[in-house]
């Protein structure tokens, strides 16, 4: 049966949702930081995903 493409959520996947810990650790392994990393380059800058991401890999290849 297909999917009903009326029924949708309100996820939006541009961003991090830093108080679930699978999101946070998946950055943290994807990068190789640690959790405390991850939540401080959240607080800095914000919970966009793009430029978490950027600056995470900034900081994993420091």
């Amino acid at each position: 049966m297909a999917d009903d493409k009326s029924k949708t959520d309100n996820r939006d996947r541009s961003q991090v949702a830093g108080d679930e810990e699978y999101e946070v650790g998946y950055l943290a392994s994807k990068f190789g930081l640690s959790i405390p990393d991850v939540r401080q380059l959240i607080a800095k800058y914000g919970n966009h995903r793009d430029t978490l991401e950027r600056e995470a890999k900034a900081l994993g290849n420091r």
